[in-house]
């Protein structure tokens, strides 16, 4: 009988366990995203948020404070400086609790999402530009000085980073929150047409004469832009500025770029697949038009 457990040990990795050996690594490709705990891929390159350069919104501690000022004890403290509110949470996140009955909220409170039981309740893909420029800046901001949170950013480069999985209820769109997956797209943002903005500062002609974009020093790292791809050139996808009417003032706005496009199209894509009732559609009222202004909570 002493030998009974080693040859069985044997037997067991024999049988069926060849390709999966204990202790294998299993190998990303490193365009896939996280949802439920499962990957799915984009066909872009993607960085989570357990990855090196990743951007982690589990954590509590401010990323880009100093290390001996960034625990929780600190960031209220900095944050009642500010005048920030509702800071009785360390998490920036939370669980999508609207609509679940009291079992499924047990099984979901300790983090295991059923891939079907979400995919019942999410059925929004809300869009962002980030006003931050970058999606390093993005977390910043969101992480460190606001307590909020996004799933998605893209950069201007085209990189996804992913910083929670989609199972987790962000804190980017108000009454959205519970049914919606969100993204912040790197770009400073619209401004009024009439007024000065930061648009000149931040595009600028080169010699050819095309717009690219130049980033302030204090965005920059050790100073170089803070992208994945190295020596890349951040250029608006259409010459601009663009102008056009939101919320009725006149706004103008430099595109994104083709990158910004392409990983858009293609996280889109990734998520009506995997998330199908998310529709590839825009708001529309009863007579099927677009809707070109804010929702109401109610819509």
């Amino acid at each position: 009988m002493k030998f009974l457990a080693p040859m069985l040990i044997v037997l067991l990795l024999a049988c069926g366990c060849a390709s999966q050996r204990p202790g294998e690594r299993l190998v990303r490709y490193g365009d896939e995203i996280v949802i439920a705990g499962q990957l799915f891929h984009t066909g872009t390159p993607v960085v989570l948020w357990t990855d090196p350069g990743g951007f982690d919104a589990y954590r509590v501690e401010r990323r880009f404070s100093p290390i001996d000022q960034s625990d929780w004890t600190a960031t209220t403290a900095a944050w009642a400086k500010d005048g920030l509110k509702d800071t009785n949470t360390p998490n920036r996140y939370s669980t999508r609790q609207k609509g679940l009955a009291p079992d499924e909220l047990e099984l979901v409170r300790g983090g295991g999402w059923p891939l079907e039981m979400l995919r019942e309740r999410i059925d929004q893909f809300v869009l962002h530009f980030d006003v931050c420029g970058t999606s390093r800046q993005c977390f910043n901001i969101l992480q460190d000085h606001r307590g909020l949170s996004v799933h998605f950013m893209i950069d201007l480069d085209g990189t996804i980073y992913q910083t929670l999985d989609v199972k987790e209820r962000a804190r980017h769109a108000t009454v959205a929150n519970d049914r919606s997956v969100g993204v912040e797209i790197a770009n400073i943002g619209a401004y009024p047409a009439s007024r000065p903005g930061p648009l000149e500062r931040w595009y600028q002609k080169d010699e050819s004469g095309q717009e690219r974009v130049v980033l302030p020093e204090n965005l920059l790292v050790d100073g170089k832009p803070p992208f994945r791809l190295h020596d890349f050139v951040a250029r608006p996808a259409r010459p601009g500025p663009i102008v056009g009417e939101v919320q009725g003032d006149k706004l103008a706005m430099q595109d994104f770029t083709p990158e910004q496009y392409e990983a858009l199209a293609r996280l889109s894509a990734a998520l009506c697949v995997a998330l199908p009732r998310i529709a590839p559609d825009y708001p529309r009222d009863a007579s099927g038009k677009l809707i070109p202004k804010q929702l109401s909570p109610e819509q």
